[in-house]
């Protein structure tokens, strides 16, 4: 007991939490992906295979439904213009057309049809995982994270940095440098990341500890509701190095706002080191886990 306790005291007051390692993993190098952007309305860049997918469909839904609006749109003007008193002054008195009626039905489920052929194999390659490199397990809490490696015995928490905090400042700025956040991105920033490494496939198990929560990252096309007693899983690949931002995407109590997420996405090297140095500092028993002390 007395060594656990040493290893977590000897850390923070060396590390200050996982995100302020060492100089390798420095944080203020990589790309950041998932906060508000001036003008940002579209979708965020993609990370994943997944998010690629999710935005093709995207945009492919758009071609259809801007070409039924446009459809729409000149029958509407056709009736307008050649069936109005003016233009028809004896109007017809026909009461059905079956070769109509049997197009607006057809057409309809064709169009269906079309869409489920590619929208559900993108929504199954999501729930078919691959074979992974890299487990983690994710935990809900009201209101903070707590990720497990569990083929790493490390585990931690991550709580937002400023936690109950109305405003900016000196002290609170100081705390953001000094873990290698900005100021903008207060109320995204956490003490702790999920770090993962490029390229590797990282199968996720999502749960909760109290309430429904929901673990979300959109540059990489993942959203998995954390639901207690269940075990929901999902998976990633993130080709692109770089800080991803995410937050729970289910309302789960009064702080529901205030319970970020971040995933760092290293070089393997990189990786390799920040486990390391995790392994030395959390490093745990599966019997046992250690959690990073919530302050």
């Amino acid at each position: 007991m007395r060594n656990r306790f040493a290893r977590m005291a000897a850390w923070g007051t060396t590390g200050l939490g996982l995100l302020a390692a060492a100089p390798v993993l420095a944080q203020q190098a990589l790309e950041r992906v998932g906060k508000p952007q001036p003008g940002g309305t579209h979708w965020q860049p993609a990370a994943t295979e997944l998010a690629d997918d999710i935005h093709w469909l995207d945009g492919m839904l758009l071609v259809i439904i801007a070409a039924i609006c446009l459809l729409v749109l000149a029958l509407l003007a056709i009736v307008i213009l050649r069936f109005n008193r003016r233009a028809n002054p004896e109007p017809a008195r026909f009461t059905h057309n079956s070769v109509l009626e049997v197009a607006w039905t057809v057409a309809p489920i064709l169009i269906l049809i079309v869409i489920g052929a590619f929208s559900l194999p993108i929504l199954f390659k999501q729930l078919r995982i691959p074979d992974a490199d890299l487990t983690i397990k994710v935990t809900g809490h009201q209101w903070y994270w707590s990720y497990e490696y569990p083929d790493h015995d490390v585990a931690f928490d991550a709580l937002m940095l400023g936690s109950g905090k109305a405003r900016m400042d000196d002290a609170l700025r100081a705390e953001l440098a000094e873990y290698g956040y900005t100021e903008d991105e207060w109320r995204l920033a956490t003490d702790n990341a999920m770090v993962v490494p490029v390229g590797a496939v990282v199968r996720l198990q999502v749960t909760a500890a109290d309430v429904i929560h929901s673990w979300t990252i959109p540059a990489f096309g993942v959203k998995m509701d954390a639901i207690p007693g269940r075990l929901n899983e999902t998976w990633f690949k993130a080709d692109r190095v770089g800080m991803y931002f995410g937050q729970c995407s289910e309302l789960c109590g009064k702080d529901h706002a205030y319970m970020p997420i971040v995933v760092k996405v290293l070089p393997k090297a990189d990786y390799d080191a920040w486990l390391a140095e995790a392994k030395v500092a959390l490093g745990t028993s599966p019997a046992a886990p250690i959690r990073l002390a919530r302050n």
